[in-house]
């Protein structure tokens, strides 16, 4: 059974040197994304299973998380001792109605989103890695690059999500289901 993004635990016992991997891991959402979604209709992307975000409401809430994670950043290079916390009712996510806008939109939002972060990270000394804050939902410090791993596991849990509906409805178009 998949276990939900708010029951996971994550240990942070990695050396900070390998924050390149993670930057790399950040850089990479996009075109996964986007190679998920080539050929899929506006119907298949914005259906929902169970009541629960469609594929394109996964995508819309991505982009919707990359202010907090900048906000992060921010706060890392500020010498915050507490990182701020994330709305876990998703409200800007529901408010957003992202199946009543063009997918293409929502990508190339989060594209360049993602690609404004990641240009702030290539910039920076490998120190400023090493900062650590406060996680308030996780309560345990968090250096920037456990928090960038931490943002890739994020990813990583909505486009298996979003694996995860396209093998239903490719299933149902094969008469599986």
């Amino acid at each position: 059974m998949r276990i939900r993004w708010t029951d996971r635990r994550f240990n942070f016992d990695f050396p900070a040197g390998i924050y390149p991997e993670m930057i790399e891991r950040i850089r990479g959402t996009p075109a996964r994304l986007e190679d998920l979604f080539a050929g899929l209709s506006p119907e298949t992307l914005t259906a929902q299973v169970d009541g629960r975000w469609s594929m394109q409401e996964n995508a819309g809430h991505l982009l919707d998380l990359e202010s907090l994670v900048s906000q992060r950043i921010d706060e890392y290079l500020a010498g915050n001792s507490a990182l701020h916390a994330a709305d876990m009712s998703n409200r800007k996510t529901h408010d957003a109605n992202h199946n009543d806008v063009p997918v293409d939109s929502i990508l190339k939002a989060f594209r360049t989103a993602r690609q404004e972060i990641v240009n702030r990270l290539d910039g920076f000394d490998a120190e400023i890695f090493e900062r650590s804050a406060l996680h308030p939902r996780l309560n345990v410090p968090m250096r920037l690059v456990d928090m960038l791993f931490f943002q890739a596991e994020h990813d990583d849990y909505h486009l298996a999500r979003i694996s995860e509906l396209k093998r239903i409805f490719h299933a149902k178009t094969q008469g599986r289901l």
